[in-house]
């Protein structure tokens, strides 16, 4: 039961940092119809910007603000720059371009940052552990992450739905050309949409840094995971990336516990490890593949 409980929770954690990656780039590829390989480099520039704001000032507060204003900044001069020239070319040129981005990006934080960047301690107040069930106590940082995703996704929610903003990032999604006829300037909508992408990657970004390696190429690492989110939820939906983020972070959390124990009891020993960490790489993989062959456009697509 314990065992259980803790992948339940790790598996929860794991699928706030996938909400906050994939939730701004489900809308940059629903929306703007650009495939941005770049995406992570916002995460990893966010992780960066806490990490040094940590070292100076030893608040976690600043470290908060600092990693989001570093990568608001950072994506709204990668999308006015070169982001811009690349709404009306094929998926082709954004996937060079967006690839030329992350190894300028990779280069710039090792110029500014080092290689070695400071370490970033779980701050005094979510340190610790807190008791969930009897016997069962689980790190209150990580209840922190799990708690910041549903307030994100709320204010999404909130956001999308119940504001002229939101209204008008629906109305581009469907049809950005009637929207710019209409006389919005779409030209700054989809600014505003792919700045609040790289906001929700700088905060990804301050909170995994006390959890995870802050590391030069740590966005790479996370973003085929995030293509599959939003595949699995659905291209350009908000409660797609929500509902993809929870099922692949579970998926990955109890395949990660239960598969070598099921592998171990059904095949020899000399077998059961290698085949067990082949499932555990691709289990999320096959969870994308019965997904796209049950509903081809993802569980919850953004509507047309």
């Amino acid at each position: 039961m314990y065992l259980f409980l803790e992948q339940a929770m790790n598996g929860l954690q794991y699928s706030a940092l996938l909400f906050l990656l994939s939730a701004g780039l489900t809308l940059i590829f629903g929306i703007m119809n650009v495939v941005n390989l770049a995406h992570g480099s916002f995460y990893m520039v966010g992780a960066f910007c806490a990490a040094s704001a940590v070292a100076i000032t030893g608040s976690f507060t600043v470290a908060i603000l600092a990693s989001i204003v570093g990568a608001g900044v950072y994506g709204l001069i990668v999308e006015r720059l070169i982001i811009s020239r690349l709404y009306h070319r094929d998926h082709l040129d954004q996937v060079l371009a967006t690839l030329g981005v992350i190894f300028f990006t990779n280069a710039l934080v090792t110029l500014v940052f080092g290689r070695s960047p400071p370490f970033v301690a779980i701050p005094p107040l979510l340190s610790g552990a807190v008791q969930i069930a009897p016997g069962f106590n689980y790190p209150i940082m990580r209840l922190a992450f799990i708690g910041a995703g549903v307030l994100v996704a709320v204010g999404l929610w909130l956001l999308i739905s119940r504001t002229r903003v939101g209204m008008l990032v629906r109305a581009g999604a469907d049809d950005a050309e009637i929207v710019d006829a209409l006389g919005v300037n779409i030209r700054r909508l989809f600014m505003l949409v792919f700045t609040l992408g790289a906001l929700l990657c700088g905060f990804a970004g301050v909170m995994a840094a006390p959890l995870l390696a802050v590391e030069i190429g740590m966005g790479e690492k996370v973003l085929i995971t995030t293509f599959v989110v939003i595949v699995v939820g659905g291209v350009g939906s908000v409660r797609g990336a929500l509902l993809g983020s929870v099922l692949v972070g579970m998926t990955d959390s109890f395949g990660r516990a239960y598969i070598p124990i099921w592998m171990s009891q059904l095949l020899p020993p000399e077998y059961s490890s290698s085949v067990s960490s082949s499932l555990v790489s691709a289990s999320i993989y096959i969870l994308m593949a019965v997904v796209l062959l049950v509903k081809p456009r993802g569980l919850i697509p953004a509507q047309r």
